[in-house]
């Protein structure tokens, strides 16, 4: 693990903040530290592992329950509906988490959140009822939802410059974990069972915090103090309009985010055409290729974010979805995996822009609650999400209504993203 963090420290291609020093550090009783450029690219390397993670653990168990349906011979709607629970925590969790770190410091935070994560996933595996798994997705949940609310705005307050960029590495690190999701678990429960699938993911995330705590106990990593962005946008009239369309749109976004994510395995799994070999492997493969290649657009999109308009960049991305949705439900074999690729890469794209949107019209000292705020609508949608594409897929034992249904709600989303003031000037 450390090895990993040094080669990620030495070649991630961020510029972090500048070297200051800080008197007073309430989080850790300390007199005196410095927020050197090393100790801000630690809390970027431990945001975007943190990003790796999250995605990983709250979506590995859909290729999991593919197994569990010939495990524990009960129908994939009521193995699916374990993890509304835990989906809704997510959502629920992510309020209390960002104001929190804005009390506590996001370092603090981090450090619950990879022990308590990967407690969690380490629980799951070692279950032996539905009841108990169910209890354990609550718990991953629980502590999944401190990531957002709280890396992200760690992430943004050690960026100086050129942030767009930054957004999108993160961004590619928490791609990696959906598609590293499907071709884990897949790996695993092939090779060793499904409890592997839980159990390993859930021991790396573990360890990764007891090196966190241990870089915090040495004072290598610490808070960067919140300062506001020289651009005057926060509190304007403007800035006020950006909240309520944006909560809007997130909730759409997290509802066709989480939606895609729950039914994607399956749906590669009634409609691959041959593509892939029986087994949890094969379709995990199909899920990796789909996740690991949208996630490289989130570079794209933080690039694009960094030099246009965030409105307009933001627009277009919700815009590309619309067809593409609709398209993924008439579609199979490799068209369907291709055009599965664009639908997730187009929604990926829109969030650098988005988490800039969000920054740059929120004061920097409520960045906690801000993006606290977001993270309980778009997960608060994830249940939502998994309740849905289980009704669906027990009424109809075809996933394709998903995606029409989709591709209408995303139309509503590209109606009120159309709604946002006019946004020219970079936050950088």
């Amino acid at each position: 693990m450390s090895r990993l963090i040094s080669y990620l420290l030495h070649f991630l291609p961020l510029q972090a903040g500048a070297g200051v020093r800080v008197r007073g550090d309430y989080t850790t009783g300390l007199n005196r530290h410095d927020t050197s450029p090393a100790a801000a690219r630690l809390a970027v390397v431990f945001s975007s592992l943190g990003h790796l993670y999250i995605h990983l653990c709250t979506a590995f168990y859909f290729v999991i329950v593919l197994a569990l349906e010939q495990q524990w011979s009960l129908p994939y709607p009521e193995l699916i509906e374990l993890w509304t629970l835990g989906s809704l925590l997510v959502g629920v969790g992510a309020l209390p988490a960002g104001l929190l770190s804005d009390r506590l410091g996001a370092s603090v935070m981090m450090i619950v959140f990879f022990l308590g994560m990967g407690g969690a996933s380490i629980a799951a595996g070692s279950t032996s009822s539905p009841n108990f798994l169910m209890v354990a997705l609550a718990g991953i949940g629980l502590f999944a939802a401190i990531y957002h609310p709280v890396g992200i705005p760690w992430l943004v307050r050690n960026t100086t410059v050129a942030r767009g960029k930054a957004l999108g590495i993160n961004g590619v690190f928490g791609a990696l974990g959906s598609a590293l999701a499907g071709l884990l678990a897949g790996s695993l429960i092939d090779l060793a069972g499904w409890r592997a699938a839980f159990i390993v993911p859930g021991v790396v995330c573990a360890l990764t915090g007891v090196a966190l705590l241990g870089f915090r106990l040495s004072g290598r990593v610490h808070d960067r103090p919140a300062t506001e962005d020289k651009v005057a946008n926060a509190g304007s009239p403007g800035s006020r309009r950006v909240l309520p369309i944006l909560l809007a749109t997130m909730f759409v976004a997290g509802l066709i985010f989480h939606s895609t994510q729950a039914s994607l395995p399956k749906f590669f799994e009634q409609r691959n055409d041959g593509l892939v070999g029986d087994g949890a492997f094969g379709i995990g493969v199909l899920v990796a290729i789909v996740y690991g290649i949208a996630g490289l657009m989130q570079v794209f999109g933080g690039h694009l974010a960094d030099r246009f308009s965030l409105k307009w960049v933001y627009v277009g991305a919700i815009f590309v979805q619309v067809p593409t949705l609709w398209l993924a439900s008439i579609l199979s074999g490799l068209p369907l995996v291709l055009i599965a690729t664009m639908m997730v890469m187009a929604n990926a794209s829109s969030l650098p822009a988005e988490n800039l949107l969000l920054a740059h019209h929120t004061p920097a000292r409520h960045h906690g609650l801000a993006f606290g705020l977001k993270f309980v609508v778009s997960f608060g949608a994830a249940p939502l999400a998994v309740a849905f594409v289980a009704s669906v897929t027990s009424r109809t034992g075809d996933l394709s209504v998903v995606y029409v249904l989709l591709a209408v709600v995303a139309v509503a989303a590209l109606v009120a993203a159309m709604l946002l003031p006019p946004e020219r000037q970079p936050a950088v």
